[in-house]
């Protein structure tokens, strides 16, 4: 499966964004997703998990009550509506692809090429 991000730009703090992810190659639907961000000097961690159908989502706590997972598996297409922004969340956001739902980087085996998210004070 191949994997575009797209969405990110340059906002203010307390401001939103959504971020998709369209995935390409095969369902959809064979995946749990998730997206994972890195900022500049630092490793990459994990944002949020969404399972194959949508029944089951985690959130790293840092996001919690402000970012939301989505996807529309008919649209082959994976969102992440990032609400309250503030300037600890600029990185470079990926969207990866698994048949297991997970939280760990390493476990996913297909990813996209990023988009950057930066979020001005």
């Amino acid at each position: 499966v191949q994997l575009q991000a797209s969405g990110g730009g340059l906002v203010q703090a307390g401001g939103s964004l959504r971020l998709s992810c369209a995935a390409s190659g095969r369902t959809l639907s064979t995946y749990a997703m998730g997206w994972f961000r890195q900022a500049p000097g630092k490793e990459r961690e994990f944002v949020a998990a969404i399972s194959r159908y949508g029944a089951t989502t985690d959130y790293t706590d840092s996001v919690k009550g402000r970012f939301t997972i989505s996807r529309v598996n008919a649209k082959n297409t994976v969102y992440l509506q990032m609400n309250n922004l503030n300037p600890e969340d600029t990185a470079v956001y990926y969207c990866a692809a698994d048949t297991a739902f997970g939280t760990v980087a390493k476990m996913y085996d297909y990813w996209g090429q990023g988009t950057q998210v930066t979020v001005s004070s």
